[in-house]
């Protein structure tokens, strides 16, 4: 983190503010744009992890990128029998860690231009710089844009992406 200036920054995310002084899920229920990704941290049990002390970096995708996986794939993650996958698919946009968009530039700039960061999943993602903006890649070779960086919570940070991750 650079600095003290991010603890006063409020964000507007899905129409509703983001106050750094909230944790990522009192944040997350709160954005019109999130409520896909809220329904699925209940649905897989983590509510209390994501409200827990942290920091973690936090790859939140839209309800549009939800709605961009094949027809029926939320539906089918939601049952309860498939929770051990969609566990999987959610703990795969979190990273242990309070990382910023700068840290991430900085990082990616002494490494070639990406950095590999080990999932809480366990399976690595690829942050690349994309012109002045990050790029975000999952195991299967899809990519995702970083649309809204930075969203400070206290026990981590939210960066908003245009695209599900998939392990």
């Amino acid at each position: 983190m650079t600095g003290g200036a991010w603890a006063a920054r409020t964000v507007m995310v899905g129409g509703a503010p983001m106050y750094p002084s909230k944790t990522i899920v009192e944040n997350a229920v709160n954005s019109k744009d999130h409520t896909t990704l809220v329904a699925a941290v209940k649905a897989a049990g983590l509510v209390d992890t994501l409200s827990g002390a942290g920091p973690f970096t936090v790859f939140a995708p839209t309800n549009k990128a939800f709605a961009k996986l094949p027809a029926g794939t939320v539906e089918t993650l939601l049952k309860p029998e498939n929770k051990p996958k969609l566990t999987a698919v959610l703990t795969y946009h979190v990273v242990p860690g309070r990382l910023t968009a700068a840290d991430l530039m900085d990082q990616a700039k002494m490494n070639g231009g990406k950095v590999t960061l080990k999932t809480v999943e366990g399976e690595p993602l690829t942050v690349m710089r994309r012109g002045k903006g990050l790029t975000v890649t999952d195991a299967k070779g899809q990519t995702s844009r970083i649309t809204i960086a930075d969203v400070m919570q206290s026990n981590g940070v939210i960066h908003v992406v245009n695209g599900v991750l998939l392990p």
